[in-house]
């Protein structure tokens, strides 16, 4: 039996790229939807950050991780799997600034961009959280989906380049984060280039059922809130 808990809420793109690596990875796990329940007691006593996907190990000092680069680096780290984070400093640092990179400055754009339609809280201090009038908020939304464009243009250019993924020739924990996070662009009916489209499903078509399994959580949802606005 597994040792490792895993707390998820089955719709986020966050989770998404944990379920996907466990999977993917071949380290045994039980998964524990906590839809709902994520600012109760008995959750916020063993993380008080409220946030998934978490796992659970008795390994772990604290008995409990967030954060999904930090969990996917931490098994990496502690089953040895080389293929997808590489133990060559150089090349392990690719992998950490791609992932660096797409939570401080793609993931940002991408949240301001879909959360509103997806009924996502906003962030504190943003004009998607303010007072604002509809109007605003939603001239601030689509400057996100704008600035998309830019860093998006990075992984391509910078980090994958001539490879099939950052990872190489194999997907990494960069790429399944990065195709994790590209789903989300679906509600806002985001042109992704040829290039990205192509990049998710070599991933998709790499890992399999791995990906493709609790992907379907992700665009049902979506297929779900497109179907409600409609």
């Amino acid at each position: 039996m597994s040792d490792i808990k895993l707390n998820v809420i089955k719709p986020s793109v966050n989770n998404l790229a944990v379920r996907v690596f466990l999977r993917a990875a071949g380290v045994p796990f039980i998964e524990h939807d906590v839809y709902g329940q994520t600012r109760q007691a008995e959750f916020l006593a063993r993380n008080p950050a409220h946030l998934t996907p978490m796992i659970e190990e008795t390994a772990l000092p604290k008995g409990a991780l967030w954060e999904s680069c930090a969990i996917m680096q931490y098994l990496c780290n502690k089953h040895d799997l080389e293929d997808f984070y590489p133990s060559d400093p150089a090349r392990r640092a690719m992998i950490d600034s791609a992932m660096f990179y797409l939570i401080g400055t793609f993931y940002p754009y991408l949240a301001r961009s879909t959360y509103p339609l997806l009924g996502f809280p906003q962030y504190p201090g943003e004009v998607g959280h303010s007072d604002a009038d509809a109007a605003t908020k939603e001239a601030a939304r689509a400057a996100a989906v704008e600035a998309l464009a830019e860093p998006l243009g990075v992984f391509q250019s910078f980090y994958i380049g001539d490879a099939p993924f950052i990872g190489g020739e194999k997907p990494s924990i960069a790429d399944i984060r990065l195709a994790a996070t590209l789903e989300f662009l679906a509600v806002i009916d985001y042109p992704l280039p040829e290039w990205a489209k192509k990049y998710v499903a070599a991933i998709e078509e790499a890992l399999g059922s791995a990906y493709t399994e609790p992907a379907a959580d992700v665009r049902g949802y979506i297929s779900y809130v497109r179907s409600k606005a409609a």
